[in-house]
């Protein structure tokens, strides 16, 4: 019990865990407030404290956007420490990156305007701006799953390769790699249908998803990260 609790307050001592943490809690606030307004039919407590946990995953979704007003700087130095990916072994992997990086960065400056706009610190169009953002979180998605992809038939052919020559720790960690990239192709995946949702009406399916379902797939997403950042990955 004092391992678990001496590892959750080491997470939340670090900004990125902190935001998982409370990306985690937002979600499923989400997730569980939707199902319980489903009742509000036959239950006014369930209505009640359904409303109550949305109002909840509202404002943690407004204090994470809040907190990614200082993002950019990181993004930035990150950005220019990977540059073109000439270290990367694989030309596909590289560029992936590269243009992962560039939706990323231009995502940030959106989102702030988008903000402003909300908070009526600036007069723009904020539904302009909202939908720029989803589009560069939902690109930044789609390169992220086919990065992940690349190297996954990276690691299956590495694997191969190796056979049974390998030593056993180096066919485990070449395991323990692939199953990372399943992972994070799954929770991107969770993460891509949410934005496709954001999108306007008549786009695929956006605006179909209930309350809970959005919650669900953000719930999915954020417990895979929570276990990537617990482990170091």
């Amino acid at each position: 019990m004092q391992q678990s609790v001496e590892a959750l307050v080491r997470l939340l001592e670090s900004y990125r865990g902190r935001d998982r943490v409370i990306r985690t809690v937002c979600y499923g606030s989400q997730l569980v407030g939707g199902v319980l307004s489903r009742k509000a039919e036959t239950d006014v407590s369930f209505q009640r404290l359904g409303k109550s946990l949305l109002l909840l995953s509202a404002q943690l979704s407004q204090c994470r956007t809040v907190l990614r007003l200082f993002d950019d700087l990181s993004m930035l130095a990150y950005s220019h420490s990977y540059g073109l990916g000439a270290e990367e072994e694989d030309s596909g992997v590289r560029w992936i990156s590269v243009l992962n990086n560039v939706a990323d960065q231009l995502y940030y400056p959106c989102e702030h305007i988008a903000w402003a706009g909300n908070a009526e610190l600036v007069k723009v169009n904020s539904d302009k701006w909202w939908l720029f953002s989803t589009v560069l979180w939902g690109t930044s998605l789609l390169l992220g799953i086919l990065k992940s992809t690349r190297l996954l038939l990276l690691l299956k052919k590495k694997l191969n390769r190796c056979g049974r020559d390998a030593a056993d720790n180096s066919q485990a960690q070449l395991h323990k790699q692939m199953r990372g990239e399943i992972l994070s192709i799954l929770s991107k995946m969770a993460d891509l249908s949410n934005a496709v949702h954001w999108m306007p009406p008549g786009f695929l399916w956006a605006g179909r998803f209930p309350s809970w379902l959005v919650g669900l797939m953000g719930t999915f997403s954020s417990v895979i990260g929570l276990i990537h950042t617990s482990a170091g990955d």
